[in-house]
């Protein structure tokens, strides 16, 4: 048992809350929008914040589950910064149905679209044709940021793959609605009437591929852009719009109508019973993840404080102990963890493991449990905390490229709902085998103690000097050893800042950097969506044995 007030337990939970208050403090700045003046300026026109708009449409008292609050973090400062990437969006009920909301923020440079608000669109569409999720456009946007547009405009994931994405949705029957509240124009006009059905609210909102100035210099016609392009225009005139409402209150409201209106899916059929607390105390989470990285902790404890009534169903227990494999609940739903343990293990040899590390027989177990899990049709949960691997020639003759391979196509093919955690350490091809971002988890969070790289800072610094060191020497430079202690320093934190969470929340590698007593919740919702979606026959192609 875990002696859970001792000295060691106090610091690391001192650590974890500092991190926490770290975490809160970058949220509350990325929901602050363009700042007090432009929210001030948005207001006198009339017009609902991106957040009053989400907050009225969803059902009261519920809650909204934010993803990618984080994106474009410290990015485009030369520009003046791009809040949350100018957009809202994340999982939000409406009429006791789990819808995806996407909320252009207008107080952020007029809503314009910046490379990472276009990844940011494309990922909630990406949720929503995965989960069948309907969609929710709350259009208020002055459309792509012209400075960037070599990094917008033309590429397969760029600001055209929305309206790819507009058509899949429509043939797939998932429900999709647009209430333009602003701007709409140029490229972007597509989205809103590529939707089921568009909304158009009078005075405020406006759609045209060009407009007035655009018009004028490009055939010589004068025009308005309300005369243009505005509600009356298209309710009346081009028919355009299908509805037209007098202010965003009204048109927030007649979605929340149409969505009621909307006929629920065809269900996974996940298994699900009453929810219930775990027995051991989730608080106690904070103070079991070490502050230093390469201190050993059991993930088991972590799990048994995530799961319901801490009941868990340990897999091939005494075999592959570099990873844990089992059954439990979250939030009522039966799910299957694979999770990297941390502290060192002996296997049935009697060798000594290091503990996050993955060996053949640990990929050899996952494996065959990520296939049973598929079987069951049991949603798979990947608890990361993993520096890659084993190396070495006794690893490398003992087969551990083709027990990885075997892990790797196992969870690669998987298609039972996957949804990854990345508690610390998430490094290298470990990364990979515990679905990372590029093997498509439903959804993907970190804790605070979250780090995403190729390798750990010390290893990688070293290889990074002795190249840059390398480059000197060609130049016909020697460095002092003092100056090598500087530029190890120097590369060391240049390489900590880019594997920190932030970097990655900011850039999407992951939907969001979460309190660890939020895990539950998370999970819990994104399964709960994932049951939209009836899952494919599973085959796993040639696997290597």
């Amino acid at each position: 048992m875990l002696k859970m007030k001792d000295l060691v337990f106090n610091k690391n939970e001192d650590n974890m809350n500092l991190l926490i208050g770290e975490l809160k403090h970058h949220l509350s700045n990325s929901s602050s929008g363009g700042g007090k003046k432009s929210i001030e300026k948005h207001k006198n026109k009339g017009k609902l914040t991106a957040k009053e708009r989400v907050s009225i449409l969803i059902d009261p008292k519920t809650e909204f589950l934010e993803i990618g609050s984080l994106a474009a973090m410290d990015m485009y400062q030369e520009y003046g910064g791009c809040n949350s990437a100018g957009v809202l969006i994340g999982i939000g009920t409406i009429h006791k149905k789990k819808c995806m909301i996407v909320a252009n923020d207008a107080t952020v440079k007029a809503g314009a679209w910046f490379p990472m608000t276009a990844k940011k669109n494309l990922r909630a569409q990406e949720i929503a044709i995965e989960n069948k999720l309907p969609i929710i456009y709350l259009v208020d946007s002055a459309g792509i940021f012209l400075p960037l547009q070599n990094d917008i405009f033309a590429d397969k994931e760029h600001f055209g793959r929305q309206f790819r994405n507009n058509a899949i949705l429509s043939s797939m029957g998932i429900p999709q609605i647009a209430a333009i509240m602003g701007s709409c124009v140029a490229g972007g006009a597509y989205l809103p009437i590529m939707c089921d059905e568009t909304i158009i609210v009078e005075k405020t909102g406006s759609v045209f591929l060009a407009g007035s100035h655009l018009v004028k210099a490009a055939i010589g016609e004068v025009i308005d852009n309300e005369t243009l392009g505005g509600a009356k225009t298209h309710a009346e005139k081009s028919g355009t719009a299908d509805y037209i409402c007098k202010n965003d209150n009204e048109a927030i409201l007649l979605i929340r109508d149409l969505i009621e209106k909307t006929s629920d899916t065809k269900k996974a059929g996940f298994l699900r019973k009453e929810s219930k607390d775990p027995k051991k105390d989730p608080k106690e989470i904070l103070g079991i993840i070490p502050k230093k990285r390469d201190k050993q902790y059991d993930m088991l404890e972590v799990i048994l404080r995530l799961v319901d009534e801490s009941k868990f169903i340990e897999y091939k227990k005494d075999y592959g102990k570099t990873i844990i494999c089992g059954y439990a609940r979250i939030d009522g739903w039966e799910i299957g963890i694979v999770a990297n343990q941390r502290t060192i293990v002996k296997n049935g040899k009697g060798e000594m493991q290091i503990g996050g590390v993955i060996y053949s027989e640990s990929a050899d177990k996952s494996a065959r449990f990520i296939m049973n899990c598929n079987q069951k049709k049991i949603p798979l949960v990947f608890l990361q905390d993993v520096t890659g691997f084993m190396v070495g020639s006794k690893s490398e003759h003992g087969g551990i490229i083709k027990d990885g391979a075997k892990m790797v196509n196992a969870m690669a093919n998987s298609t039972v709902p996957k949804f990854t955690v990345i508690i610390g350490n998430s490094y290298g091809a470990g990364n990979y085998a515990m679905c990372g971002k590029a093997y498509d988890p439903r959804l993907i969070i970190a804790w605070p103690t979250a780090r995403i790289a190729v390798m750990g800072g010390d290893q990688a610094s070293d290889v990074l000097l002795n190249l840059e060191k390398n480059r000197l020497k060609k130049m016909g430079n020697e460095i002092s050893e003092t100056k090598e202690k500087s530029l190890k320093k120097l590369i060391k934190d240049n390489y900590n800042q880019q594997t920190s969470p932030y970097y990655a929340a900011s850039r999407l590698w992951v939907d969001q950097i979460i309190n660890p007593l939020d895990t539950r919740k998370y999970l819990s919702i994104g399964i709960e969506v994932s049951n939209n979606n009836p899952i494919k026959e599973f085959k796993t192609g040639v696997i290597q044995t």
